[in-house]
């Protein structure tokens, strides 16, 4: 996995001041430019890790009735964050949902009796996170709001997002706690670093497409609670963008 493109915002009253530098192995870069956007909130995002249940099929008896595993389990979320976090709605029958029913219902009234739908990945789809930071420098919390709450989550093995993003976020945090980055408090409206977007770029022409899933790019881009790039504690965004 390769990490490349990270863009700092530095968040204010008034402006953002958009930081961004190239990773590469061997070269970094960084320009910078004004942006009056607004802070980047975090959104249901976000889970990663292809699902292999154990199909056994060699149950025999005098009728030979096979075993056949349930479509519900071979097609569940299985993530250890779904309970808690906010980021997804459905944990069971990934590849038939209930709204596929009424999308089924609709097009037989428009007379389409061959309508089909593809469930395509279930797992490890979702290219774009939008996570809040809180927590400790030592020990970050990334991840999506409690429902009806501002209790972050902490999702390292999100089941929904590509697996580059859950690599990123790990590697965010080994940086976080080797510079001594502290997370935003909203009570006191204090910390550095208080949100995250990644997004995963696959669209490598040069790599055949069957590869291009796997080798994702990750753009990071995080918001800063400070006013420019010379205020207090710009100095480690900088060390961390680079």
């Amino acid at each position: 996995m390769l990490l490349s493109l990270i863009s700092p915002i530095l968040q204010s009253p008034s402006s953002s001041l958009i930081v961004k530098s190239h990773l590469t192995t061997q070269s970094s870069s960084i320009h910078t430019q004004l942006s009056s956007s607004s802070p980047l909130l975090p959104s249901p995002s976000p889970k990663t890790l292809s699902l292999n249940p154990d199909n056994n099929n060699n149950n025999t008896s005098t009728n030979y009735n096979p075993i056949v595993p349930d479509p519900s389990l071979n097609c569940a979320l299985q993530c250890q964050h779904f309970d808690s976090c906010s980021g997804c709605t459905h944990e069971w029958n990934l590849h038939s949902p209930n709204i596929l029913d009424e999308a089924n219902a609709f097009f037989r009234n428009l007379g389409v009796s061959n309508f089909t739908f593809d469930s395509c990945r279930l797992w490890g789809w979702r290219c774009r996170a939008k996570l809040a930071v809180r927590g400790s420098s030592v020990k970050p919390l990334i991840g999506l709001y409690q429902e009806g709450t501002h209790n972050v989550v902490d999702i390292p093995a999100c089941q929904a997002h590509h697996p580059s993003i859950n690599a990123a976020v790990e590697l965010l945090k080994q940086g976080m706690a080797k510079l001594d980055v502290v997370p935003y408090d909203e009570d006191e409206l204090t910390g550095e670093l208080r949100y995250v977007q990644m997004a995963v770029t696959m669209h490598n022409t040069s790599l055949p497409a069957t590869e291009r899933y796997r080798s994702g790019k990750v753009q990071v881009s995080l918001v800063w609670n400070s006013r420019n790039e010379t205020s207090y504690g710009a100095d480690k965004l900088n060390a961390l963008a680079t």
